[in-house]
Formats: structure tokens, sequence, C-alpha cells
């Protein structure tokens, strides 16, 4: 038996298994190349999935809505066994996880939790309400050491309200802060509150650093930012140009403590550097591994192992979950977490 040639469309990269007998084909939707945890998520999967066998269809759709339905039912057409999804938009599915369903296709969304849909088989994420809690926790640890007691004056940046992980964070991270700013250790100076208000759609960096520039101007003229809560490190590099590009950081103006999240590479540099505080790791090749196991058990027609069934409500039904635990990193253990570990090379940081 030969390996069969799929065609590819523009948008595609397909990847074939290197041994002469597949076990099956797999879609993997992923939203864009934009973010390097996305490439990273992509080429681990498609690497444990051509280990294990399988023949895979690896799409990013460059955060293009009818793109990415395009090429899921792309997937459905061509006959795919599982498809694991890590959507633009969760709520944008329906009409495509419903072909999926009718096709027999079993779907695991991935990392972003697919909305509205009862045809979401499993989900494989992280503790995302954990990642907001370390990020708070660590927002306030910071100020703690570099602004003494306070009051300290924060603003807070959510991610995109599309994205289903972006409310989870937000609540994780204000269940540690709304007691603070209930008693007066923290003060939101400009009152932006909420996911309508403080959202950032697609989770742009160039927006979080305009609504920065525009905060800075509006409600800092005389006060001094201390804290950011920012929910990924791509909108962590934005609102950090924004703060140096009004003298934070030199002269007698100390940096305020930014958070962040997915250590990407630039981030984990500002780390070193003093600049961003911290970020939330969450190791894409072990989410990439959890996926892959759901994949070999539904191809098999058995179970996949899951340790939650009662988090994740999509508005249809609660989906069988694996989550995986997120690690805090900082300026004390970036180089154990993101180095040792293999996920960063030691010479990118040379």
């Amino acid at each position: 038996m030969t390996l069969k040639t799929l065609a590819a469309s523009t948008a595609a990269a397909l990847v074939f298994a290197t041994g002469a007998y597949a076990d099956g084909l797999i879609g993997i939707a992923m939203p864009t190349k934009s973010s390097a945890r996305w490439i990273s998520d992509g080429n681990s999967m498609q690497e444990q999935l051509q280990e294990a066998g399988y023949e895979t269809i690896l799409q990013y759709a460059e955060d293009d809505i009818p793109n990415q339905v395009a090429q899921i039912e792309n997937m459905i057409t061509r006959g795919v066994d599982v498809l694991v999804i890590a959507a633009i938009d969760g709520t944008t599915l329906s009409n495509a996880l419903e072909n999926a369903y009718y096709a027999d296709i079993p779907v695991i969304s991935y990392d972003r939790l697919i909305r509205d849909s009862e045809y979401v088989s499993y989900y494989a994420t992280f503790d995302n309400f954990k990642v907001g809690v370390q990020q708070a926790s660590s927002l306030v640890d910071g100020l703690k050491e570099r602004f003494g007691d306070g009051p300290y004056n924060v603003e807070l940046f959510g991610g995109s309200p599309d994205d289903n992980n972006a409310y989870f964070f937000y609540n994780g991270a204000m269940s540690v802060l709304d007691p603070l700013i209930e008693d007066g250790t923290i003060n939101i100076v400009s009152g932006q509150t909420g996911m309508d208000t403080v959202g950032t759609l697609r989770w742009d960096g160039a927006v979080a650093q305009a609504r920065m520039d525009n905060l800075l101007s509006a409600y800092y003229t005389d006060e001094m930012v201390h804290g950011v809560l920012s929910p990924y490190d791509g909108l962590s590099i934005g609102i950090l140009s924004s703060l140096k590009g009004v003298g934070y950081g030199s002269g007698d103006m100390k940096m305020p403590i930014v958070t962040g999240q997915d250590a990407e590479l630039p981030s984990v540099k500002s780390i070193i550097a003093g600049e961003q505080y911290s970020t939330v790791f969450k190791d894409t090749r072990e989410l990439a591994g959890v996926a892959v196991d759901m994949v070999e058990a539904l191809v098999e027609g058995s179970e996949p192992e899951i340790n939650d069934t009662s988090t994740y409500d999509n508005g249809m039904k609660i989906v069988p979950s694996y989550l995986l635990e997120p690690v805090l990193v900082d300026s004390s253990n970036w180089k154990e977490i993101v180095v040792d570990s293999g996920y960063h090379p030691a010479d990118a940081f040379e």
C-alpha cells in the first residue's frame, strides 16, 4: 500500500506518515501562525501523530473565520478520522461540527473551547482559571517587591472576547484582585474593568499597545502606573512598548509589574532584561501529547482519558476535558522551566 497523495490548499500544510501503512487521517485546524505558540502546538501534534503512524492535515487559518470554517469542511470532505480544532472564534463552528457528527468524525476542542455545539466530543486544555490566579498572584507579589505596601495603581487587560479561555483567565485573576480593589490596596485609576471593556480582540498586541497609550495620556499625566494585568505575552510586549515610550524603566520611573502567558521567546528575554515581570508557561508539547492520546483512543474505539467532567460548559453540554497544570515563570526560574526542558534553545539567549 502506498501513501495517498493529498491536494493542499494554499493555506494548508500537509504532512504524511513516515510508515507505509497509515493508521488514519487526522485533521488539525489551528488559528494562526502570528503567535509562536500555535506554531509549536501544530508542529508538536503533527510530529507525535506521525510517530504514531497517522497521516495529518495541518492548516492555519490566519485568524480568518470563514477560512477556518472552509478548512474544516474540506477536512470533513476528505474523510478525516478525527478533527482537532483550536478555534479562532469558538462560537462560529456549529454547522461544520454538525456535518462532522453526521460524517461520524469525533471532534477534539484544542485549548480554546468550542461553544454552542453538542458535537464537541472532548476538550484538551490547561487549568485556565488557575492561569489567571497565577497571573494575578504574581502581579501582587511583584507590586509588593517593587513598590512596597501600596496602594498601587493598576490597569487591567483581557484576552479576546471570542475566546472562551479569556474569561477563565480574567475571572481567575479577579478572584485574587477583587478583594484588594475593594479594600483600596489596588486602585484601577481608569475605572475600566470587565471583559466587555478590557478585552482585546484577536489577542492583538497592537490593539493592546494603543489602549495602553490612551490610558497613559488620559489617566496618568499626574499618576504613576504600578502594575498591568496582561493575560498574554503578545499583549505584554505591546503594553511594555507603550510604557517605555513615556519613560518607564528609565531614570527614576520604575517599570510597572506586567504579567503574561505562553513563555514566548521575546517575553522570556524581556523577563531576563527586567522589563516583563512574569509569564505563565503552558507546555504545548504536553498539550499536544494529550490531544494525540485522545486521537488514538478515538480511532481505536475506546474512551480517552479525562480528568474533568464539570468545568467546561459550552452552552450545549459539559464537555469532558483533560486539564494540564500551568507553571509560573519569572526571573528566578526561567532557565529551569523553558531552557532545561528544551522548550527554548539555550543559544536563543546568548
